[in-house]
């Protein structure tokens, strides 16, 4: 395994390459450890990537200096089995894992945690050509839309996802623009060795309204309401707007809408999971009749806070 890789320079020698098998990525990915005991991620993406992978590393340069837990630039290039970027590696585990382990105020701290690195995230400066957040969502609500018409299964009550993005389209206008990490959940989280929040697989980034980063946080409630009440805490340091939970409404609408016809292609399993996030999420916002999603609601009132 390690002779793959030897045209990929650097100053240390590589003990051990593990292949990791885990993941939606396209990627190959290993988990490195040198002569001297450094651990490092090696990510392997086919030759016409290129370009946007070498976008994604000078994001991920700008990133490492900012002060949270990630997987930071270490070295990117052209190697025999296609384009590399080599990272740094986080010790810990699966943030999902160590929840199940965490009482319910260290929960909500670890969202908090969550919710400020992604605010951290959204304050780097980039250089983006100016564009209308109201016409590029729109468009793609309609083009999700469409996705679901076009597929041969329905959710139960689906048309309610439909009348949400519709009747909000107005909510669109004059959105700020920033930078995404693109699929910022649980999955993308290690909670790492320090007992903090780290950041991994900035592969989706882009640029849009800050407050669409929460349309994944569905997973996060999957996993743990309480971490997910904490991230939006966190992130709004304790004093959210109400604006923001009818565009929360908005944007998990229209991940979900789009999700069945994506699942249609991976199966029964994918199928029916998507179809309970979609149930859970209509009596979340009782069918999209209240503003703010019971799971936050009642984590507040469990926890006091």
């Amino acid at each position: 395994m390690k002779e793959l890789f030897d045209d990929i320079t650097g100053s240390e020698k590589w003990e051990t390459v593990e292949f990791l098998d885990k993941g939606w990525s396209n990627d190959k990915k290993y988990h490195i450890i040198t002569d001297i005991g450094h651990h490092l991620l090696l990510r392997i993406s086919k030759p016409e990537t290129y370009e946007g992978k070498r976008q994604e590393f000078e994001i991920i340069k700008k990133l490492s200096v900012l002060d949270f837990e990630m997987s930071k630039a270490t070295d990117f290039g052209i190697c025999n089995e296609g384009v590399y970027m080599l990272l740094g590696w986080i010790k810990g585990i699966d943030i999902e894992e160590a929840i199940e382990k965490l009482n319910p105020m260290e929960q909500y701290q670890l969202g908090c945690e969550a919710g400020e690195i992604l605010k951290k995230i959204h304050e780097l400066k980039v250089e983006v050509e100016p564009f209308s957040w109201e016409e590029k969502f729109n468009r793609k609500i309609d083009r999700k839309i469409q996705m679901y018409e076009d597929c041969p299964l329905k959710y139960d009550n689906g048309h309610l996802f439909v009348e949400c993005l519709n009747k909000s389209r107005q909510s669109l206008k004059n959105r700020p623009i920033a930078m995404h990490h693109g699929d910022y959940h649980v999955g993308n989280m290690v909670y790492s060795e320090s007992g903090h929040v780290g950041i991994i697989d900035f592969g989706r980034f882009d640029y849009g309204d800050p407050w669409e980063e929460f349309n994944r946080i569905v997973w996060d409630v999957q996993s743990s309401p309480v971490f997910a009440t904490g991230r939006v805490d966190g992130y709004f340091n304790r004093e959210v707007p109400e604006e923001f939970f009818k565009l929360l409404a908005v944007y998990i609408a229209s991940n979900i809408l789009s999700s069945l016809p994506w699942a249609v292609s991976f199966g029964q399993e994918e199928i029916e999971t998507m179809k309970k996030l979609a149930r859970d999420n209509l009596d979340a916002f009782d069918n999209f009749t209240r503003i703010i999603p019971k799971w936050y609601s009642e984590t507040k009132h469990d926890l006091n806070i």
